[in-house]
């Protein structure tokens, strides 16, 4: 899924800026001078396309090969839109610990805080949701990045930027090499001494390495997002730079795919519906994505050697990855330059903008929502009335909501629960 997840999403009011508009929770921190509000307002803008990709894989009627447009839809969604909200969640990581510049001493310390208490709480949650919808959840692998990120976040755009690529070129051969040597009795084993694993099926063996959002990887976009946060996306100059990078990481990654595979390398596993076939329609409520699969994890295809060079939706391939990323950082770029110069579809999208601003309520409420109402779920129909349905629901229910409250129902509960880190001496 997708699906921090997911997820992500805030510690402190802005205090240097207006109330409204403002970003998710996972960005609404105490911002350093820089970018404009409407840089903002575009990062929730990109946030509510991720959300609605993740409803789309989750409840519009699976693809196979074919051209029709839901097709098309579908395997855009699918991959890219849990990608994107972990590249936005990095990115929402840095308006905390200090967006173009760290925060140092008691504010520094303050931050670090705040963004660990968000990590135990979302793996918390993430685990708590796992045990009924399992691996497809992507909170608690967020806790997990979380965690790691606070030992990154003083760092350049342009170190940040170095240690994403690495983790790309590098991280999912090894991680090939890892799954290979760890047998199943050997998986089996570390997952008997594992609480997380007897709780919720998705434990720490899945957090790391085998589930569908595996850390040992994902860590690219949400590092990723961290670069990008200290950039000054204002300039024109880095928006190009930004829109021909996006460009070239996607054209790149998904042709040398096909040249390398063929279609089947970028656009389906086997020729079934996708690597995360178990995470599309039909997959909410079953509990089963966690089930502890070997090879490649819950919810993910078993790769061999030669599918490495593939590019295909949540197999973690390096391929996957630089194209995943390259269509994160085109929609983050043309979300923010599109707030910023076009006034009109800023007050046109002002509703759909909303969801954005309260993510992690968008994201959780689906999940309870298909529980309560099974039937309107996917799997049993091949309309896309279902998700156009969820996608309007979220629309309205954010776009009231947030006349009367500055923050959604779990990102206020977030943020009053972030506020001891105030402290921290």
């Amino acid at each position: 899924m997708t699906q921090i997840q997911p997820p992500q999403d805030t510690s402190a009011p802005q205090e240097n800026s207006p109330p409204p508009p403002r970003t998710s929770s996972e960005s609404a921190g105490q911002v350093s001078p820089g970018p404009s509000m409407g840089r903002l307002v575009g990062l929730d803008l990109a946030r509510a396309l991720a959300v609605f990709g993740m409803y789309i894989v989750h409840i519009a009627p699976m693809q196979s090969a074919g051209n029709d447009l839901g097709s098309w839809v579908y395997s855009l969604a699918e991959g890219r839109s849990s990608a994107l909200f972990a590249t936005l969640a990095g990115f929402s990581l840095m308006l905390i610990a200090g967006r173009l510049e760290p925060k140092t001493g008691l504010a520094g310390r303050q931050a670090k805080a705040r963004i660990a208490i968000r990590a135990v709480i979302l793996l918390a949650l993430g685990t708590v949701l796992a045990m009924e919808y399992g691996d497809i959840i992507i909170l608690a692998y967020y806790g997990v990045y979380f965690f790691l990120a606070l030992l990154l976040v003083r760092l350049s755009a342009k170190t940040l930027a170095i240690i994403a690529a690495g983790i790309a070129l590098v991280m999912p051969q090894l991680a090939f090499v890892l799954k290979m040597w760890l047998s199943d009795s050997v998986q089996q084993s570390i997952n008997a001494y594992d609480p997380l694993e007897k709780l919720s099926t998705v434990g720490v063996l899945d957090l790391l390495l085998t589930g569908l959002y595996p850390t040992i990887t994902w860590m690219a976009f949400v590092i990723a997002g961290m670069a990008l946060a200290r950039l000054d996306l204002t300039a024109a100059t880095v928006q190009r730079r930004l829109a021909a990078l996006g460009a070239s990481l996607t054209a790149g990654a998904y042709g040398l795919a096909m040249l390398l595979g063929g279609t089947s390398a970028v656009l389906s596993f086997g020729g079934g519906g996708g690597p995360s076939s178990g995470s599309g329609a039909g997959s909410m409520g079953s509990g089963s994505m966690g089930s502890g699969s070997m090879g490649s994890g819950p919810g993910g295809p078993e790769l061999s050697a030669s599918d490495l060079l593939g590019a295909v939706s949540h197999t973690g391939t390096t391929l996957d990855t630089i194209g995943c990323l390259g269509v994160a950082i085109l929609v983050i770029v043309g979300a923010t330059v599109a707030i910023d110069r076009l006034p009109r579809l800023r007050r046109l999208a002002k509703p759909v903008i909303a969801v954005g601003t309260m993510s992690l309520t968008a994201y959780v409420g689906h999940f309870l929502a298909q529980s309560a109402w099974p039937a309107s779920g996917a799997g049993t129909t091949k309309s896309w009335v279902p998700v156009l349905t969820y996608i309007l629901g979220a629309i309205v229910f954010a776009a009231i909501w947030s006349r009367f409250l500055r923050r959604g129902p779990l990102e206020y509960l977030l943020n009053t629960a972030t506020k001891p880190a105030k402290y921290i001496r």
